[in-house]
C-alpha cells in the first residue's frame, strides 16, 4: 500500500528573478526529501478548489508575496480549510505566509513587524520549549535560518507554544497542540536562494539604510533548519502508520 501524499497548498510564486529554480511548492518538496509522487499541489491563490483533507498525510503552506492582513478571499478560505483539516487530525506546518497563515486561522494576531524587515541569514534562538518538540528537539539554543518578510505574528494562537525568536522577531516558531507547526523561517531555501532575493531587494533595502552586499556576504547554509521541515515530514508519516 502507497503512503498517503503530503499537499502543499501553493500560496504564492518566487520573485521572477528566481523563478527559474521552479516554484515554491518544488523547492519545498525537494527540500523535505519529497519525491514527485509524494506530493500534490493546491494553487490556492489562483483560486483552486481546496480538496478533501483525508487524502493526505500532512499539508506544507508556501510563503507568498501576499499579506495576510490583506484578507484575500483565497486566504481566508484556506485559512478556514485549515482549520477543518486540523479538526480532522491532519498534521499541518505553515512557512512564512504559511506560518502567519495558520496564527490567523487559530486566533492569533499578524502584522507588520514593528522592528521592520528581516532578511538573511539569522540566529534563530531556541525556547527551553524546543527541547521536548519533536521538530527542534535536540537542535541545540540555536540554528541558523533564511528569513524574508515584513508581517510577523504579533501574538501566537490561544494555547500555542512558541518554540524560537530571533533579534528582530519574537515568534520565529510555535506549535499548536500536537500536529500543526508554524516557522517563520525558510527551511527551504538555500544559500543561493536567499542570495537571491536579497540581490532582488537591494534597492528596498538600501533606503532602509541597508548594505545588501553585507547581507549576502553573511548568508550561510542552514542545514538545521532544513532538518526542522524533514522531521514534520517523518513527524506526519509516523502518525499516519
Amino acid at each position: 500500500m502507497n503512503p498517503l501524499p503530503f499537499l502543499i497548498l501553493e500560496t504564492g510564486r518566487p520573485l521572477p528573478a528566481l523563478r527559474r529554480l521552479g516554484p515554491f511548492t518544488h523547492w519545498i518538496r525537494v527540500a523535505a526529501g519529497l519525491g514527485a509522487r509524494d506530493t500534490a499541489v493546491c494553487a490556492v491563490m489562483d483560486d483552486a478548489q481546496l480538496p478533501n483533507p483525508r487524502r493526505y498525510a500532512g499539508v506544507l503552506v508556501t510563503g507568498s508575496g501576499a499579506m495576510v492582513t490583506e484578507r484575500l478571499p483565497w486566504s481566508e478560505r484556506s485559512a478556514d480549510w485549515l482549520r477543518d483539516a486540523d479538526a480532522r487530525g491532519l498534521p499541518l506546518f505553515g512557512i512564512c505566509y504559511g506560518h502567519q497563515l495558520l496564527a490567523h486561522a487559530f486566533g492569533g494576531e499578524v502584522g507588520y513587524n514593528p522592528r521592520g524587515r528581516e532578511m538573511g541569514t539569522v540566529a534563530v534562538q531556541l525556547k527551553p520549549e524546543a527541547a521536548a518538540d519533536p521538530l527542534f528537539a535536540g537542535l541545540g539554543p540555536s540554528l541558523r535560518a533564511h528569513a524574508t518578510h515584513l508581517q510577523t505574528v504579533l501574538a501566537p494562537p490561544p494555547g500555542a507554544t512558541l518554540l524560537a525568536h530571533s533579534e528582530q522577531d519574537d515568534c520565529q516558531a510555535f506549535r499548536l497542540r500536537d500536529s500543526v507547526w508554524g516557522v517563520q523561517f525558510h527551511p527551504e531555501f538555500s544559500a543561493r536562494m536567499m542570495r537571491g532575493y536579497i540581490h532582488a531587494r537591494r534597492e528596498d533595502l538600501s533606503r532602509e539604510g541597508r548594505c545588501h552586499s553585507e547581507l549576502s556576504g553573511a548568508v550561510k547554509p542552514a542545514p538545521r533548519a532544513r532538518e526542522v521541515l524533514r522531521r514534520f515530514v517523518r513527524f506526519a508519516r509516523h502518525a499516519h502508520s
